[in-house]
């Protein structure tokens, strides 16, 4: 339900105020906040809506300062009631993620920290590691993220080894398995030699060690090797007795002393400062410690709303088998009940949700924080390092204030083939990857052997910034596309190139233009004919060669794809009636010329678009009489 809006926040006018609170019911749902741009700012979740919604706008002396700030902006209120609170807590996570409420968005995903993914979406599903956890098939599973991505790495190379699992992502034959199928490392996936059914089977069992089910899987291969043995199918006993006793391999870690070892639990923590909050989730299970999760957060909530932020979307995506019978958590919940129903309704058993003040379970807690301290400790200390170096080009640079954005340029090619660009950009010092970008560059007069990179700069930054030069009225304030700091790799010839184009779109009174040459990394301002009096080993210039180093390496990895792909691309330009569509799609089935080459007319024109008559053609090609 809608309670009409005013741009007008609701704690100027209490009468109104008043009129709000009393139209909201006092039962179980979910209420949404939104500002004088009806924009949603927050969204809550409670089992008596009036009361909840009320405590907001009482004394603000026991609020956090995010909370009173909040609450200045309300104009208008939205509630949705449900039947039960588990309804309301599944509710409030579908909007949150849909409309990501600037008050609500704690969580930071800055890809510190490695997910598992199996793709279970896939008939063959992949299993891999990632910094990035894609929510676009709700069948794919994510694990993590793992603390450790060097143990992570570890157990999923020792998984490989224990399980007969597909080895490499692409297939190294079209038409035949490779060695790994041979030694029984692989169960021929690439070629179906398995079927889909079987292989998932498999891929289950990979999943239970990540789900810290290893026990329960090792109790399971105990049980399989018995019945083998006993009906004399001595080989199978011995690879399942080689699998249970790779699992133990992997299970010789840390032991955590608590009284009831049965017991699964998830003892979770969190150290702050007055920016961030490092959170720490440590998974126990039969008394092991079998993973240890991490998450980073802003530190703009009280700590027991962080935490129960954090439960909330672990074990929103978590399977029933996943989540423990008790949690124990270092701060009290506000709703720990409600969540402590709905993960009992999920997983068919009671899971109860502690905040332990004594004994072995509070020494527990205490163990998690001590490790959040330690990562707190670890972000701090790069955070400085950052800090300092972006002040120390500051200063280098005269600029009115730290950069937060920086842009580098370098152009690739060999003597004018395949001349590409690239954009990277930091922010606040650390690669923001999302925002890079590469460039094919269109000049003319750049073709094989002769190159010209003034010309190739001037045509990058010229598209790149040629909306602004077109339309004047485009708002460079609080713009998080426009740079604070352009460096440009080369010397004052490559700078000159682009401070003329910038001239010619009048940006150059907008834009901070530098270029970092390479032999004795010295800075360049546009008209300056000598370099800056720096150290090359000072941080903010080092933070430059980070930025250069970084488009180098994004440039070289662009140009090399491209001239792979022209490389392939130029012997099929030779077969008449084979035009650049046709090269993509054989290119696309059958991934690479060597297979091409070896495969008969009737493999060719299988091919859509490929006939009969051209699939020979092709045949005759690379195979002459």
């Amino acid at each position: 339900m809608t309670i009409s809006s005013s741009s007008v926040p609701l704690y100027k006018n209490p009468e109104r105020l008043e009129n709000r609170l009393g139209e909201i019911p006092p039962e179980p749902g979910v209420y949404l906040m939104r500002d004088g741009s009806d924009r949603i700012i927050y969204i809550g979740k409670s089992r008596k809506l009036r009361s909840r919604v009320r405590s907001y706008f009482r004394d603000s002396t026991n609020k956090t300062e995010r909370i009173n700030t909040m609450v200045k902006l309300v104009t208008e209120i939205e509630f949705i009631v449900t039947d039960t609170e588990a309804e309301a807590l599944a509710l409030e996570a579908n909007l949150i993620k849909q409309h990501q409420p600037y008050f609500n968005v704690l969580l930071k995903d800055d890809k510190k920290y490695p997910y598992l993914c199996i793709t279970w979406s896939e008939e063959y599903p992949r299993i891999y590691i990632t910094r990035k956890r894609q929510l676009g098939n709700e069948k794919d599973k994510y694990y993590g993220p793992y603390t450790d991505s060097g143990l992570l790495r570890e157990i999923l190379h020792l998984s490989k080894r224990i399980f007969t699992l597909r080895q490499r992502p692409q297939p190294l034959f079209k038409d035949r398995p490779c060695l790994n199928y041979d030694i029984g490392r692989c169960p021929g996936v690439c070629q179906k030699l398995i079927s889909p059914e079987e292989y998932r089977q498999i891929v289950q069992k990979v999943a239970m060690v990540f789900q810290g089910r290893t026990q329960e899987l090792i109790d399971i291969l105990t049980e399989q090797m018995q019945v083998a043995a006993e009906a004399l199918n001595f080989e199978s006993a011995a690879r399942i007795r080689d699998q249970i006793n790779g699992l133990k391999s992997l299970t010789a870690q840390q032991k955590v002393s608590l009284p009831d070892d049965t017991v699964s639990r998830d003892a979770i923590a969190l150290s702050t400062d007055e920016q961030h909050a490092c959170i720490q989730l440590f998974q126990i299970r039969a008394g092991q410690l079998v993973g240890r999760l991490a998450f980073v957060a802003d530190a703009l909530a009280e700590p027991g709303a962080i935490l129960q932020r954090v439960l909330e979307e672990h074990y929103q995506t978590a399977d029933s088998v996943e989540i423990p019978t008790e949690i124990l958590v270092q701060h009290e919940l506000a709703d720990s009940e409600i969540l402590a129903d709905v993960l009992t309704q999920r997983k068919g058993r009671k899971v109860t949700i502690v905040a332990p003040q004594r004994q072995a379970k509070a020494e527990l807690i205490e163990m998690v924080e001590r490790n959040a301290q330690y990562e707190l400790q670890r972000m701090q200390k790069l955070g400085n390092a950052n800090q300092e170096s972006l002040q120390d080009l500051t200063a280098i640079l005269d600029l009115p204030d730290l950069p937060h954005r920086i842009e580098g340029y370098d152009i690739s090619h060999i003597q004018g083939s395949n001349a590409v660009a690239s954009q990277v950009v930091f922010i606040d010092g650390i690669p923001a990857k999302q925002h890079y970008r590469h460039y094919k560059i269109k000049n003319p007069h750049v073709t094989i052997g002769h190159s010209d990179d003034f010309a190739s700069l001037a045509e990058v930054i010229q598209r790149r910034f040629r909306k602004y030069g077109e339309e004047p009225q485009l708002s460079r304030v609080d713009n998080p596309d426009w740079p604070d700091l352009i460096m440009i790799d080369g010397g004052k010839g490559q700078l000159s190139s682009v401070v003329a184009v910038l001239q010619e779109m009048n940006l150059l009174e907008d834009l901070r233009v530098v270029s970092l040459a390479k032999k004795r990394e010295e800075i360049f301002l546009p008209g300056e004919s000598q370099p800056l009096a720096t150290d090359p080993e000072q941080p903010g210039v080092q933070l430059l060669r980070r930025l250069r180093d970084e488009a180098h390496r994004f440039a070289v990895s662009f140009h090399r794809q491209q001239r792979s792909d022209k490389l392939k691309r130029s012997r099929l330009d030779e077969i008449p009636g084979l035009g650049h569509h046709r090269q993509k799609l054989l290119l696309g089935h059958f991934r690479s010329l060597d297979y091409i080459r070896q495969a008969t007319p009737t493999q060719l024109a299988e091919v859509p678009g490929i006939g009969p008559r051209l699939a020979q053609d092709i045949y005759d090609y690379f195979h002459p009489s």
